[in-house]
């Protein structure tokens, strides 16, 4: 009888492998013949699924998407509408090691989308998928009444909140802040945005 092979589950298996190598050696280090060796498969078997590195890159990012998609998805929030947006932020942010590979892969595609349309068309929907998290924060926090006052419209303040966590996010990837730090710069702005004098740590 032939044996029945998880297509998809092996294309989850070689992406949890290109995260490990990520954070193991860096995502500039990503290659066919390392991933391979990660997942314990030859090069032969991994074109299979793969031909190019940057297919690999690129599913490897959207697996993350999903990832992350699916977690907030599960997450018991708190009751507090500005705690419950902090909780969901910092499943997107660097706060430990699975979430700081995560955005590795994800803001890897910044440089890397330059160059290559396939990787621009993830980056593209990383960057929208991001946006319309921090819209739908922001449109909660309003409909809640725990906006500060302002004449900024809820757009603008989704765009703000977006680069807040993106920056933040950039500057802990990049050594400049550790996670406490970037957890409570966040911690400030939603203290700033919404009015509270609340201590959110």
């Amino acid at each position: 009888m032939p044996k029945i092979v998880d297509h998809e589950q092996r294309r989850r298996e070689l992406a949890a492998a290109v995260w490990q190598v990520i954070a193991d050696h860096g995502v500039a280090e990503v290659s066919i013949r390392m991933v391979a060796a990660a997942a314990g498969w030859s090069t032969g078997a991994l074109r299979h699924y793969f031909a190019t590195r940057g297919e690999l890159l690129a599913f490897a990012c959207e697996q993350v998407i999903d990832q992350v998609t699916e977690r907030i998805q599960a997450l018991q929030v708190p009751a507090d509408p500005v705690r419950a947006v902090r909780a969901i932020l910092l499943e997107t942010m660097p706060v430990d090691e699975r979430r700081r590979t995560e955005d590795s892969i994800a803001f890897s595609f910044l440089a890397l989308g330059l160059g290559d349309p396939e990787l621009a068309r993830v980056q593209r929907r990383h960057f929208t998928s991001m946006y319309g998290l921090c819209l739908q924060l922001i449109e909660g926090l309003a409909a809640a009444g725990a906006l500060a006052k302002t004449s900024e419209s809820l757009p603008t303040l989704a765009r703000r909140l977006h680069a807040v966590v993106d920056g933040l996010t950039v500057h802990v990837l990049a050594g400049h802040l550790t996670s406490s730090e970037m957890v409570a710069q966040l911690n400030a702005y939603l203290m700033e945005l919404t009015g509270t004098a609340a201590d959110l740590s």
